[in-house]
Protein backbone atom coordinates (compact mmCIF):
# COMPACT_ATOMS: atom_id res chain seq x y z
CA UNK A 1 0.00 0.00 0.00
CA UNK A 2 1.30 3.42 -0.93
CA UNK A 3 0.14 6.64 0.69
CA UNK A 4 2.32 9.29 -1.01
CA UNK A 5 2.89 10.71 2.50
CA UNK A 6 6.24 11.68 3.97
CA UNK A 7 6.01 12.27 7.72
CA UNK A 8 8.12 14.65 9.81
CA UNK A 9 8.21 15.98 13.37
CA UNK A 10 7.23 19.57 14.05
CA UNK A 11 4.89 22.30 12.87
CA UNK A 12 4.26 23.02 9.19
CA UNK A 13 7.12 25.25 8.09
CA UNK A 14 9.75 23.51 10.25
CA UNK A 15 13.15 22.77 8.71
CA UNK A 16 12.12 19.11 8.51
CA UNK A 17 9.13 20.22 6.41
CA UNK A 18 11.45 22.27 4.21
CA UNK A 19 13.67 19.20 3.74
CA UNK A 20 10.62 17.16 2.68
CA UNK A 21 9.89 19.74 0.01
CA UNK A 22 13.48 19.77 -1.23
CA UNK A 23 13.88 15.97 -1.45
CA UNK A 24 10.35 14.78 -2.25
CA UNK A 25 8.28 17.72 -3.54
CA UNK A 26 5.92 15.22 -5.22
CA UNK A 27 4.84 13.80 -1.83
CA UNK A 28 2.40 15.13 0.76
CA UNK A 29 4.35 16.24 3.85
CA UNK A 30 2.55 15.44 7.12
CA UNK A 31 3.41 17.14 10.42
CA UNK A 32 3.62 14.88 13.50
CA UNK A 33 3.84 15.72 17.18
CA UNK A 34 6.95 13.64 17.87
CA UNK A 35 9.73 11.70 16.15
CA UNK A 36 8.13 8.47 17.37
CA UNK A 37 4.79 9.43 15.78
CA UNK A 38 6.46 10.08 12.42
CA UNK A 39 8.51 6.89 12.50
CA UNK A 40 5.71 4.59 13.62
CA UNK A 41 3.39 5.99 10.94
CA UNK A 42 5.83 4.49 8.45
CA UNK A 43 6.08 1.29 10.49
CA UNK A 44 2.28 0.89 10.35
CA UNK A 45 2.12 1.68 6.63
CA UNK A 46 0.27 4.97 7.19
CA UNK A 47 3.11 6.91 5.53
CA UNK A 48 5.61 5.85 2.90
CA UNK A 49 8.60 7.75 4.28
CA UNK A 50 9.78 9.73 7.30
CA UNK A 51 12.22 12.66 7.23
CA UNK A 52 14.15 12.45 10.52
CA UNK A 53 17.03 14.70 11.71
CA UNK A 54 19.98 12.72 13.04
CA UNK A 55 22.61 15.36 13.73
CA UNK A 56 23.36 19.06 13.43
CA UNK A 57 26.75 20.63 12.82
CA UNK A 58 26.20 23.06 15.73
CA UNK A 59 23.92 21.25 18.18
CA UNK A 60 25.29 17.71 17.69
CA UNK A 61 23.33 14.46 17.58
CA UNK A 62 19.60 13.99 18.15
CA UNK A 63 19.99 11.31 20.80
CA UNK A 64 16.33 10.29 20.85
CA UNK A 65 16.59 8.88 17.33
CA UNK A 66 19.28 6.38 18.34
CA UNK A 67 16.96 5.03 21.04
CA UNK A 68 13.96 4.87 18.72
CA UNK A 69 15.58 3.10 15.77
CA UNK A 70 16.02 -0.30 17.51
CA UNK A 71 12.32 -0.24 18.40
CA UNK A 72 11.37 -0.21 14.72
CA UNK A 73 12.14 -2.30 11.66
CA UNK A 74 12.62 0.76 9.47
CA UNK A 75 15.37 1.13 6.90
CA UNK A 76 17.46 4.14 5.91
CA UNK A 77 17.08 4.58 2.16
CA UNK A 78 18.71 8.00 1.73
CA UNK A 79 20.29 10.94 3.52
CA UNK A 80 19.84 14.69 3.09
CA UNK A 81 21.90 17.64 4.31
CA UNK A 82 19.82 20.78 4.86
CA UNK A 83 21.60 24.14 5.36
CA UNK A 84 19.85 26.00 8.15
CA UNK A 85 18.95 29.53 7.03
CA UNK A 86 17.36 31.32 9.96
CA UNK A 87 15.05 34.15 8.94
CA UNK A 88 13.89 37.06 11.10
CA UNK A 89 10.12 37.01 10.60
CA UNK A 90 7.65 39.77 11.42
CA UNK A 91 4.07 40.78 10.74
CA UNK A 92 3.81 42.58 7.38
CA UNK A 93 4.53 46.29 7.75
CA UNK A 94 6.65 45.90 10.88
CA UNK A 95 9.76 48.08 11.17
CA UNK A 96 12.97 47.10 12.93
CA UNK A 97 12.40 49.93 15.40
CA UNK A 98 9.00 48.46 16.37
CA UNK A 99 10.47 45.24 17.74
CA UNK A 100 10.91 44.47 21.44
CA UNK A 101 10.76 40.65 21.74
CA UNK A 102 11.73 37.64 19.65
CA UNK A 103 10.77 33.96 19.96
CA UNK A 104 12.09 30.66 18.62
CA UNK A 105 13.51 27.29 19.63
CA UNK A 106 16.40 27.72 22.14
CA UNK A 107 18.93 26.41 19.60
CA UNK A 108 17.83 28.94 17.00
CA UNK A 109 17.98 31.75 19.56
CA UNK A 110 21.50 30.68 20.54
CA UNK A 111 22.61 30.56 16.90
CA UNK A 112 21.34 34.11 16.33
CA UNK A 113 22.32 35.49 19.76
CA UNK A 114 24.79 38.06 18.47
CA UNK A 115 22.34 39.66 16.05
CA UNK A 116 19.55 39.55 18.62
CA UNK A 117 21.69 41.41 21.15
CA UNK A 118 22.65 43.99 18.53
CA UNK A 119 18.95 44.70 18.08
CA UNK A 120 18.33 44.79 21.84
CA UNK A 121 15.49 42.26 21.75
CA UNK A 122 14.27 40.16 24.68
CA UNK A 123 14.39 36.45 23.88
CA UNK A 124 11.46 34.06 24.45
CA UNK A 125 12.09 30.31 24.15
CA UNK A 126 9.59 28.25 22.16
CA UNK A 127 9.31 24.51 21.55
CA UNK A 128 9.58 24.87 17.78
CA UNK A 129 10.86 27.40 15.24
CA UNK A 130 7.79 27.07 13.00
CA UNK A 131 5.55 27.07 16.07
CA UNK A 132 6.92 30.48 17.03
CA UNK A 133 6.07 31.72 13.52
CA UNK A 134 2.55 30.30 13.75
CA UNK A 135 2.06 32.04 17.10
CA UNK A 136 3.35 35.33 15.67
CA UNK A 137 0.80 35.15 12.85
CA UNK A 138 -2.04 35.43 15.41
CA UNK A 139 -0.69 38.51 17.17
CA UNK A 140 -2.09 41.95 16.44
CA UNK A 141 0.86 44.06 17.59
CA UNK A 142 4.12 44.75 15.74
CA UNK A 143 6.52 44.48 18.67
CA UNK A 144 7.20 40.75 18.35
CA UNK A 145 9.36 38.73 15.92
CA UNK A 146 10.19 35.06 15.34
CA UNK A 147 13.13 33.11 13.98
CA UNK A 148 12.11 30.39 11.54
CA UNK A 149 12.45 29.24 7.94
CA UNK A 150 11.40 31.05 4.79
CA UNK A 151 8.79 28.31 4.33
CA UNK A 152 7.25 29.27 7.68
CA UNK A 153 7.00 32.86 6.46
CA UNK A 154 5.21 31.65 3.34
CA UNK A 155 2.77 29.41 5.22
CA UNK A 156 1.86 31.91 7.95
CA UNK A 157 1.75 35.11 5.91
CA UNK A 158 4.80 36.70 7.54
CA UNK A 159 7.47 38.99 6.17
CA UNK A 160 11.19 38.11 6.09
CA UNK A 161 12.76 41.18 7.65
CA UNK A 162 16.29 39.72 7.56
CA UNK A 163 17.59 36.64 5.76
CA UNK A 164 20.55 34.57 7.03
CA UNK A 165 20.01 35.92 10.52
CA UNK A 166 22.32 33.33 12.13
CA UNK A 167 25.65 34.54 13.53
CA UNK A 168 27.75 31.93 11.69
CA UNK A 169 27.42 30.34 8.27
CA UNK A 170 27.60 26.61 7.68
CA UNK A 171 24.98 25.40 10.19
CA UNK A 172 23.67 22.19 8.60
CA UNK A 173 21.35 19.38 9.67
CA UNK A 174 21.75 15.82 8.41
CA UNK A 175 18.46 14.00 7.87
CA UNK A 176 17.88 10.31 7.27
CA UNK A 177 14.95 9.17 5.14
CA UNK A 178 13.25 6.08 6.53
CA UNK A 179 11.09 3.49 4.79
CA UNK A 180 9.29 0.34 5.88
CA UNK A 181 10.96 -1.86 3.27
CA UNK A 182 14.64 -2.23 2.46
CA UNK A 183 15.79 -0.51 -0.73
CA UNK A 184 19.24 -2.07 -1.21
CA UNK A 185 20.72 -0.22 -4.19
CA UNK A 186 22.66 -2.10 -6.85
CA UNK A 187 26.43 -1.92 -6.45
CA UNK A 188 27.62 0.21 -9.33
CA UNK A 189 31.11 1.55 -10.11
CA UNK A 190 31.58 5.29 -9.70
CA UNK A 191 28.97 5.62 -6.93
CA UNK A 192 30.04 6.15 -3.32
CA UNK A 193 27.73 4.32 -0.93
CA UNK A 194 27.13 4.71 2.80
CA UNK A 195 26.07 1.80 4.99
CA UNK A 196 24.63 2.24 8.50
CA UNK A 197 24.90 -0.58 11.04
CA UNK A 198 23.59 -1.02 14.59
CA UNK A 199 25.18 -3.54 16.95
CA UNK A 200 25.86 -4.41 20.59
CA UNK A 201 29.30 -5.57 21.72
CA UNK A 202 29.78 -8.88 23.52
CA UNK A 203 30.86 -8.85 27.15
CA UNK A 204 34.57 -9.55 26.65
CA UNK A 205 37.82 -7.56 26.92
CA UNK A 206 38.52 -5.27 23.94
CA UNK A 207 35.25 -6.33 22.29
CA UNK A 208 34.72 -3.00 20.51
CA UNK A 209 38.34 -2.89 19.33
CA UNK A 210 38.04 -6.40 17.91
CA UNK A 211 34.59 -5.80 16.39
CA UNK A 212 35.83 -2.77 14.47
CA UNK A 213 39.22 -4.22 13.58
CA UNK A 214 37.86 -5.87 10.45
CA UNK A 215 37.06 -2.51 8.92
CA UNK A 216 40.66 -1.34 9.41
CA UNK A 217 42.26 -4.51 8.03
CA UNK A 218 39.97 -4.45 4.99
CA UNK A 219 40.48 -0.77 4.23
CA UNK A 220 36.93 0.30 5.06
CA UNK A 221 36.47 3.92 6.15
CA UNK A 222 34.29 4.43 9.24
CA UNK A 223 33.00 8.02 9.32
CA UNK A 224 30.71 7.97 12.37
CA UNK A 225 30.47 5.93 15.57
CA UNK A 226 27.87 6.76 18.23
CA UNK A 227 27.25 4.87 21.46
CA UNK A 228 24.08 4.73 23.53
CA UNK A 229 22.63 2.60 26.32
CA UNK A 230 20.16 0.20 24.75
CA UNK A 231 18.45 -0.95 27.95
CA UNK A 232 17.44 0.23 31.40
CA UNK A 233 20.05 -1.99 33.05
CA UNK A 234 22.93 0.32 32.06
CA UNK A 235 24.90 -2.81 31.11
CA UNK A 236 24.47 -3.22 27.38
CA UNK A 237 26.09 -0.53 25.23
CA UNK A 238 24.91 -0.33 21.65
CA UNK A 239 26.53 1.43 18.72
CA UNK A 240 25.48 3.22 15.55
CA UNK A 241 28.11 3.02 12.80
CA UNK A 242 28.30 4.79 9.43
CA UNK A 243 30.67 3.22 6.91
CA UNK A 244 31.76 4.21 3.42
CA UNK A 245 30.98 1.11 1.37
CA UNK A 246 28.39 -1.33 0.05
CA UNK A 247 27.66 -4.74 1.68
CA UNK A 248 28.17 -6.49 -1.68
CA UNK A 249 31.80 -5.36 -1.90
CA UNK A 250 34.14 -8.22 -0.97
CA UNK A 251 36.06 -6.08 1.53
CA UNK A 252 32.80 -5.14 3.26
CA UNK A 253 31.74 -8.79 3.40
CA UNK A 254 34.93 -9.67 5.26
CA UNK A 255 34.59 -6.70 7.63
CA UNK A 256 30.95 -7.48 8.44
CA UNK A 257 31.81 -11.14 9.07
CA UNK A 258 34.36 -10.05 11.66
CA UNK A 259 31.84 -7.66 13.21
CA UNK A 260 29.34 -10.53 13.49
CA UNK A 261 31.91 -12.65 15.33
CA UNK A 262 32.73 -10.09 18.04
CA UNK A 263 29.33 -8.33 18.30
CA UNK A 264 25.69 -9.33 18.65
CA UNK A 265 22.36 -7.99 17.42
CA UNK A 266 24.13 -6.76 14.28
CA UNK A 267 21.67 -5.10 11.92
CA UNK A 268 22.38 -3.30 8.67
CA UNK A 269 19.69 -0.62 8.69
CA UNK A 270 20.48 0.97 5.37
CA UNK A 271 22.72 1.30 2.33
CA UNK A 272 22.29 4.45 0.28
CA UNK A 273 24.24 6.78 -2.04
CA UNK A 274 26.48 9.22 -0.17
CA UNK A 275 25.03 12.72 -0.36
CA UNK A 276 27.17 15.12 -2.47
CA UNK A 277 27.40 17.41 0.57
CA UNK A 278 29.85 14.92 2.08
CA UNK A 279 32.30 15.47 -0.75
CA UNK A 280 32.50 19.17 0.08
CA UNK A 281 33.47 18.34 3.66
CA UNK A 282 35.79 15.39 3.09
CA UNK A 283 37.42 14.80 -0.28
CA UNK A 284 38.93 11.55 1.06
CA UNK A 285 35.53 9.86 0.59
CA UNK A 286 36.18 9.94 -3.10
CA UNK A 287 39.48 8.06 -2.85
Amino acid sequence: MTTNIIAYQGYPGAYSHLSCRHVHPEMDALACGSFADAMFMVERGEADLAMIPLENSTAGRVEEIYRLMPKTQLHIINEHFEPVNHCLLVKPGTLTTDLKTIASHPQALAQCDGHIKEMGLRQIAHLDTAGSAEELSHRTDHTHAAIASSLAAELYGLEVLKDNFQDKEGNTTRFIILARDSHMPKLEPGITFMTTVMFTVRNMPAALYKALGGFATNGINMVKLESYMASDTMQATSFHLDIVGHPHQQSMKYALQELDFFAKDVRVIGTYPANPFRFKRDASLLS
